[in-house]
């Protein structure tokens, strides 16, 4: 055999189904059997309905917004909300990036930054107006954080402005019943054709930031996709523009009275980001040692050669170092005392980790690591995403020197 077709999406690897799997030391054992069950049926439902397709919409940069109905039937929103161990919750980020990390990050947008934004911060009213259709993917969100200026330092430099008026006379009014929002978001995933946004403002009249759970069809909201992207294509992220944008009080998330509310939610998703890159590796070392054993050049297997061994070794250890770190999170998690320098070290050191482990598997099938028909160039490119969002390597890196040696280097 001379060349090697391209690998199926599933993780297994062919005809060598009793090689160990990525999770080399079993972390999965630490789940509950339900957890477990539940686990397995998520794989089932990406085997059969993400996998076959996730190359061809990545490819045409389109949104399969047609699986949503069986995404939601997993009930799989907010694990944690459910009853669910941190660690099933952070698995179940991790599989469903092993797939196809374009569906792991929409997931991950909706469920725990938007949804869990209604449980954390959302009034009774919000709750029982938004919450159950958005659990079951009736209604679909997004998070406007990011702005075309500010990125890391969206906290001090956040320009999208929020006045509060009366919308009887239009004038400012500090008891007022509705908001005019103002500015311009970007890199917002979902934001093409989410029904809400959660967007973040601040506040004219006190400086401090605001939440407000806004109707994306409200006159003066304007979305376009960015386009030309190299990582994440299945996303639709998208620059917004809010032109006074009128709404009303009672959108107003009164349960954020400043940034450090906003860190609130961070602290969760940065988190559900690190599970990506466990998942990015995962994927990584599936592709890259199935081709390896099947792959035959100079008249043996490429994984009979040492290099090659040397590298799958290299990128399994990388894989179950993430993973060690990911649990141990998960567990200081169950016992709410996961901080969030602690956060900044998994994130930083994970997205090390797998920058080196996709680009070794990229290395191991060549030429055919470029293209996506082998899913690896697929992996490799997302990889670069998770690299930086939700905190950049850097950023997150000087959040740790920050915490152990008591000095500021961000600032």
């Amino acid at each position: 055999m001379n060349s090697a077709q391209p690998p199926s999406a599933t993780p297994a690897v062919a005809h060598h189904e009793e090689l160990p799997t990525a999770d080399f030391f079993a972390f999965e054992s630490l789940l509950s059997d339900v957890e477990r069950t539940k686990l397995a049926e998520l794989r089932d439902f990406l085997a059969t309905e993400i996998a076959p397709y996730a190359g061809e919409w990545w490819n045409k940069a389109e949104f399969p917004a047609h699986i949503l109905p069986k995404l939601a039937a997993l009930e799989l929103s907010t694990p944690a909300q459910r009853g669910y161990s941190h660690l099933f919750a952070g698995l179940v980020i991790a599989e469903m990036t092993r797939v196809d990390t374009s569906i792991a990050t929409f997931f991950l947008v909706h469920h725990d930054l938007f949804v869990e934004s209604l449980y954390a911060f959302g009034s009774q009213d919000q709750r029982e107006r938004l919450l159950d259709d958005a659990s079951n993917l009736r209604i679909t969100g997004a998070f406007a954080l990011t702005e075309p200026g500010h990125g890391s330092d969206v906290a001090g430099g956040m320009e999208t402005r929020a006045r509060r008026i009366s919308s009887r006379t239009g004038e400012p009014d500090a008891e007022g019943d509705s908001w005019v929002l103002n500015g311009a978001k970007r890199w917002i995933g979902n934001g093409t054709f989410c029904d809400y946004l959660l967007v973040w403002a601040r506040d004219e009249a006190d400086g401090a930031v605001r939440g407000f759970i806004v109707d994306a069809s409200l006159p003066g909201v304007s979305r376009s996709r960015i386009e030309n992207k190299i990582a994440l294509r299945t996303v639709q992220n998208a620059d917004i523009v809010f032109a006074d944008v009128r709404v009303a009080e009672a959108d107003r998330f009164a349960g954020i009275g400043s940034f450090d509310d906003t860190n609130r939610l961070l602290h969760g998703s940065r988190i559900m980001v690190a599970w990506q890159g466990v998942g990015q590796q995962l994927a990584a070392f599936d592709v890259a040692r199935q081709y390896a054993v099947e792959r035959h050049q100079f008249g043996r297997p490429l994984a009979k050669f040492q290099l090659i061994q040397q590298q799958l070794v290299t990128m399994l250890g990388n894989t179950v170092a993430s993973m060690g770190m990911m649990v141990r999170l998960a567990q200081l998690q169950e016992d709410g005392a996961a901080d969030m320098p602690q956060v900044a070290l998994a994130k930083s050191y994970i997205s090390a980790r797998m920058r080196e482990t996709v680009a070794m598997g990229r290395s191991i099938l060549g030429g055919n690591g470029i293209v996506t028909e082998y899913r690896m160039a697929k992996i490799f490119a997302d990889a670069e995403a998770i690299f930086t969002y939700e905190g950049s390597f850097e950023i997150n890196t000087l959040i740790v020197g920050r915490a152990v040696t008591g000095v500021s280097a961000i600032v």
